[in-house]
C-alpha cells in the first residue's frame, strides 16, 4: 500500500511547491522543451552514430567523452537556453542529480507519474523529459556488461569512467532525464 502512496505524495508535493502556470504558457513551454529535445538528441544520435561507424563502440565512449557536452552547450546558444542531462544512474559526474526539483522529477519519472513538463521555479521555467534506451544501439553501452557490452568498451568505460553507473539497461528503460531551462523576464 506504501508503494502506491509514495508516488501519489511525490506528485502532490512537487506540483504544491512550484506556482500552478497558465494553460497557453505551460504548452508553448512544454511545445518549445520537446522540440529542443528532439532536436538535440538527434544531433547527439547522429555524432554518436558516426562515431560508432569510425571506431565501433569503444571510439563512441571516447568521443562521448571528450564531444558530448561540447555539442549539447553549443546547441545552448541556438535554442537560447540551458539543456542538460541529469540522472541517479549517470555516467558524467556533471550530469548526477543534485538539487531537490531534480530528485523530485528523478521520482516522478522513474514511477511513470510523468510524461514530460514544466515547473515554474522563479521567474524561469524547467521542462523535464525522459530519456529511455530507445534503440539497441544504446545498449552496447548502457546495456548489460556481462551480455550486450564488449570487452574494448567495457574497458574504455573503467577507464574514462571508473564510477560509471549508466549500465545495465534494458531496451526502453527510463535512464534520465532531458532538463530545459528557460530564462523569463517577467
Amino acid at each position: 500500500m506504501a508503494n502506491k502512496i509514495y508516488p501519489i505524495l511525490l506528485v502532490f508535493l512537487c506540483f504544491a511547491c512550484f506556482p500552478k502556470l497558465d494553460k497557453e504558457t505551460y504548452k508553448k513551454y512544454q511545445n518549445s522543451g520537446q522540440e529542443i529535445t528532439a532536436n538535440v538528441q538527434a544531433v547527439l544520435l547522429s555524432n554518436v552514430g558516426k562515431a560508432i561507424q569510425t571506431g565501433g563502440t569503444e571510439y563512441a565512449v571516447e568521443f562521448c567523452n571528450l564531444e558530448a557536452s561540447s555539442i549539447v552547450d553549443s546547441l545552448k546558444g541556438i535554442f537560447d537556453c540551458d539543456i542538460s542531462r541529469v540522472s541517479a544512474k549517470n555516467r558524467n559526474p556533471l550530469n548526477a542529480l543534485s538539487t531537490v526539483q531534480e530528485k523530485l522529477m528523478w521520482e516522478l519519472f522513474a514511477n511513470e507519474q510523468l510524461a514530460d513538463t514544466v515547473l515554474q521555479r522563479g521567474n524561469d521555467l524547467v521542462y523535464y523529459k525522459p530519456i529511455r534506451t530507445g534503440m539497441p544501439a544504446c545498449l552496447k553501452c548502457h546495456g548489460n556488461p556481462e551480455t550486450d557490452i564488449n570487452a574494448a568498451t567495457k574497458q574504455k568505460l573503467e577507464q574514462l569512467y571508473p564510477n560509471d553507473l549508466a549500465t545495465g539497461y534494458q531496451l526502453n528503460d527510463f535512464r534520465g532525464l532531458w532538463k530545459v531551462e528557460f530564462k523569463r523576464e517577467l
